[in-house]
């Protein structure tokens, strides 16, 4: 008993020391925690339990039979945070440079599985060389059995990655499956192809910061969903993001207690809107004014920055907020702001996360670099995710609603449950200028002027689209918040469904 007790304790210690000092030490002197550090930062305080500690690798080839170390360079397990079960894993950069093993990729499948199992969220913290060479197809299969669980949990528990080093390869694949992505500014990257490779084909000169970086991710191709700086704070954001997440699909997700009262109106909002329509505001003023406490958790904040989405709480429940941002872009629709809207929508979705809309938007965006880019195709995924939810959906047209952009963003056409309109809306198919221009190209300047301004008093208001049903009501902007609150409180017990499929087919 004694000699089994002192090899316990051997090889547990075997793993806890990882890589050994030395390279912990260079982890740290590149601003960089060690996977251990970060699952104690990550979850609540004395809360981790650690599974498979003692596996080793099984590759006897290439020297490896003398190279063995306890866990095989990757940290499982799972714990609490804010008192809620969550399912981790870490890779350790000093253990083989936190290569996929065929072992250490069987630990991932087990984590995610009893998370899939036992409903709760999975987060994985990123930080690894690739696939163990040495292994071959073995490690290969490792990651192709972690996509299928990332596929086959989604939509069932939250799943979060957080890339806190080098992602390269197919190991990109998981974090691109997940619903966010985190990213480290300084010392994260992912790409599928390194910057050698990529001058030798293509002949391009590129650093793996500009080609992979949090920057360029978070600015240029929205892979990411948020830019930290530092391990410490990448990983209290994502203990904020859960905060607003339920467990799984079947959870109603947290409550939280909010001295904000629930019939508070605010009168700044009477004037947030500009008198001339051709000016922009910014829609994040409007967001903060209506929710709990002023907080809202914003998504993708660097990226497609026409279109913004987050979460906020109201009535001190987690809604989802889908806005036209008329500071960029004038609000307009465009590629990049279609797929992040439609993402996000079908997340609160299969979350059970009511979705709020504030909807401000004169058309999409014109041009050949749109079109030919497919926003026809891109701009379908953006209605298809709003006509498919079944969530209680609200929106709040505070100025522009015009076009196809109109009936896209939440429109009671989409079903839509509560549509209210501020009394600047302008709901119509186009612009009163654009529309005399079509119509009235031939009259005289003062004639055209003249029927500019009788359309604009007839079609850009709200009150027609009232009068068909369209809209549920014309209310003050002040009155915004209790109304909200009044209607997300009788959508409570919704349920709504959609014909029998095994599924859509969502122009990808």
């Amino acid at each position: 008993m004694s000699d089994r007790l002192d090899e316990l304790r051997r090889r547990h210690a075997n793993a806890e020391a990882g890589g050994g000092e030395a390279r912990r030490e260079r982890q740290h002197a590149e601003g960089k925690l060690s996977a251990r550090e970060r699952i104690d930062l990550l979850l609540d305080e004395g809360t981790f339990v650690e599974t498979d500690k003692l596996v080793r690798h099984r590759c006897n080839d290439f020297g490896m039979a003398e190279q063995v170390i306890d866990g095989d360079g990757f940290v499982t397990g799972y714990g609490l945070i804010h008192g809620r079960t969550a399912y981790v894993f870490a890779q350790d950069f000093t253990v083989f440079g936190g290569s996929l093993s065929e072992t250490n990729a069987k630990k991932i499948v087990k984590i995610m599985d009893l998370a899939l199992k036992t409903g709760a969220p999975v987060i994985g913290l990123n930080d690894s060389g690739g696939a163990r060479i040495q292994e071959g197809v073995l490690s290969l299969a490792g990651y192709a059995d972690i996509f299928l669980r990332n596929t086959l949990g989604s939509g069932v528990v939250p799943q979060i990655s957080a890339i806190m080093g080098p992602c390269a390869g197919g190991a990109v694949y998981s974090p691109a499956l997940t619903d966010f992505t985190f990213m480290v500014d300084g010392s994260s990257y992912m790409f599928i192809t390194g910057p050698d490779v990529i001058k030798t084909v293509t002949h391009e000169d590129v650093t793996k910061e500009q080609l992979g970086g949090a920057v360029t991710h978070n600015t240029t191709s929205g892979v990411a969903h948020f830019l930290a700086h530092g391990d410490a704070e990448c990983l209290q954001m994502i203990r904020e993001l859960l905060s607003y997440l339920p467990q799984n699909n079947r959870d109603e997700g947290p409550r939280h207690a909010s001295t904000d009262p629930i019939d508070r109106e605010d009168a700044a909002l009477d004037s947030v809107v500009p008198q001339a329509s051709n000016l922009p505001y910014n829609i994040k003023d409007v967001i903060r004014r209506v929710v709990d406490d002023g907080k809202f958790f914003e998504v993708q904040e660097r990226w497609a920055r026409n279109i913004v989405i987050g979460f906020a709480r109201m009535d001190g429940r987690t809604v989802g907020i889908v806005a036209n941002q008329p500071e960029h872009l004038a609000g307009c629709l465009d590629i990049d702001s279609s797929i992040k809207g439609a993402r996000f929508v079908r997340f609160c979705d299969a979350f059970n996360i009511p979705i709020l809309t504030f909807e401000d938007v004169p058309g999409f965006l014109p041009g050949t670099a749109q079109e030919f880019g497919g926003i026809i195709r891109h701009g379908a995924k953006l209605l298809y995710a709003y006509a498919e939810a079944t969530v209680p959906k609200i929106t709040v047209i505070t100025r522009k609603a015009y076009g196809g952009a109109y009936c896209v963003m939440g429109s009671k056409h989409l079903r839509c449950d509560v549509n209210l309109a501020w009394p600047t809306a302008e709901i119509a198919v186009m612009g009163a200028e654009g529309a005399v221009n079509v119509l009235y190209r031939s009259l005289p300047e003062a004639d055209r002027r003249t029927k500019t301004q009788e359309l604009q008093e007839r079609f850009a208001n709200p009150f027609v689209a009232a009068e068909h049903g369209f809209i549920d009501d014309v209310i003050e902007p002040h009155q915004t918040r209790p109304l909200v609150i009044r209607a997300l409180r009788m959508l409570a017990t919704k349920v709504d469904t959609m014909p029998r499929k095994k599924h859509g087919n969502i122009p990808l």
